[in-house]
C-alpha cells in the first residue's frame, strides 16, 4: 500500500467516525525539517569541545 492509498483509507475511517480528513501527505515536510536542524544546531552548540 502506497502513501496515497493509506491517506484515503484514513479519510474514509475519519469520515465514518465524524472526524475531520487527516492532512495531506507531505504537508508538513519543511516544518519538520526546521525542526531536526534546529536541534541539530541546539546539541552542537551545547556540545563544542573547549578551547585550547
Amino acid at each position: 500500500m502506497d502513501i496515497v492509498q493509506q491517506h484515503m483509507l484514513d479519510s474514509c475511517r475519519a469520515a465514518q467516525h465524524g472526524e475531520g480528513p487527516p492532512p495531506l501527505p507531505g504537508s508538513h515536510d519543511r516544518e519538520i525539517l526546521r525542526m531536526i536542524r534546529r536541534r541539530i544546531r541546539a546539541w552542537t552548540a551545547a556540545h563544542r569541545p573547549p578551547l585550547p
